[in-house]
C-alpha cells in the first residue's frame, strides 16, 4: 500500500503517504488514493480531523514523473497532460481546499512540488524547522501546477510567490512560517506532539460549525460581499441547529468549557 489510511477513537483520520524510498513522491495510483480517502472522509461523520503525513524522513518530493514516463509506452500522445491532471492533481487541491473537514499536514524533510501544494491547501500546515519548501519546476523546464500560482500568491503575496516559482528559491520551515506559507514550525522532536495538540482541539470542536467556515473562508475567495453574506446567513442557519450550538449556549452559561461532541 502507497497510502496508509489510519483511524483513532477520537474522529482523527491520518492519511500517511507511504513511499518512503522516493521520498513519498506522489504517482498515480498514491494520487488516485489520497483522493478516495479525502472524498470517503468528507461523509463519513465519524471522522472529525483529517492528519496528512509521509511516512519516513520527507514529507512528499512531489509527482513522481519518473514513473509517468516510463514503461512499454514512455511517450504519450499529445493530450495526455491536460486530459490526466483534471483528475488527479487538479482534483485533489481543490477538495483538500473545499472538504467541510478540517485538514492539518505534517511536513520533515521535503516538501516539493505538489508536495508543497498539500501544505499550502491545508487548514493547518506545521513542519519541522529544517524542512524544505521547494518549486521545481523552472529548473525542470515546464510550469507550475496543482494551484502553485493560485495558492501561493494568496499565502505570500505576489513578490514572494515569483521568488519561489521563478527563480526556485528553497525555505526553510522557520523560513515558510515567517512567510506565512505554512502555521508554524518547531524543532523536529516537537513535530508530532504539535501536529497532535492542534488535531486534538480541532477533533473535538464543534465539527459542523468548522466545516462550513472552512467552506465560507474559501469559497469567499471569488465571491462578491452580497453574495458571500447570502452564504455566510445560509451557514449560521445551518449550524445553529447542531446539538454543538446548544451545547455551546450551555456551556457559556455554565460558565465552564463546551464539550462537543460534532453533531
Amino acid at each position: 500500500m502507497t497510502l496508509d489510511v489510519l483511524r483513532d477513537d477520537d474522529g482523527v483520520l491520518t492519511l500517511r503517504l507511504n513511499r518512503p524510498d522516493k521520498r513519498n513522491a506522489l504517482d498515480e495510483v498514491t494520487m488516485l488514493a489520497l483522493i478516495g480517502a479525502v472524498e470517503n472522509a468528507s461523509t463519513d461523520d465519524a471522522v472529525r480531523v483529517i492528519v496528512l503525513e509521509g511516512a519516513g524522513d520527507h514529507f512528499c518530493g512531489g509527482a513522481d514523473i519518473v514513473a509517468r514516463n516510463t514503461g512499454a509506452d514512455p511517450r504519450p500522445r499529445v493530450g495526455s497532460i491536460q486530459r490526466r491532471v483534471p483528475t488527479q492533481a487538479h482534483r485533489l487541491i481543490p477538495l483538500l481546499c473545499s472538504v467541510q473537514v478540517p485538514v492539518v499536514c505534517k511536513v520533515r524533510g521535503w516538501a516539493a512540488g505538489i508536495g508543497f501544494q498539500l501544505a499550502l491547501a491545508a487548514d493547518f500546515t506545521i513542519a519541522a524547522d529544517d524542512a524544505k519548501f521547494w518549486e521545481p519546476f523552472m529548473q525542470r523546464g515546464f510550469t507550475p501546477d496543482s494551484g502553485a500560482t493560485w495558492l501561493l500568491p494568496r499565502r505570500v503575496g505576489d513578490v514572494r510567490a515569483r521568488e519561489l516559482l521563478l527563480l526556485g528559491r528553497t525555505l526553510t520551515g522557520v523560513e515558510a512560517a515567517d512567510w506565512g506559507a505554512i502555521h508554524a514550525a518547531v524543532p523536529e522532536a516537537g513535530l508530532d506532539g504539535a501536529v497532535a495538540e492542534i488535531a486534538d482541539r480541532l477533533s473535538n470542536g464543534p465539527t459542523v460549525a468548522l466545516g462550513l467556515t472552512k467552506w465560507l473562508l474559501h469559497a469567499g475567495a471569488g465571491a462578491q460581499l452580497q453574495a458571500h453574506l447570502a452564504s455566510e446567513a445560509f451557514a449560521l442557519e445551518l449550524s445553529s441547529r447542531t446539538d454543538d450550538f446548544r451545547e455551546g449556549l450551555a456551556a457559556f452559561r455554565d460558565k465552564r468549557e463546551p464539550r462537543f461532541d460534532g453533531r
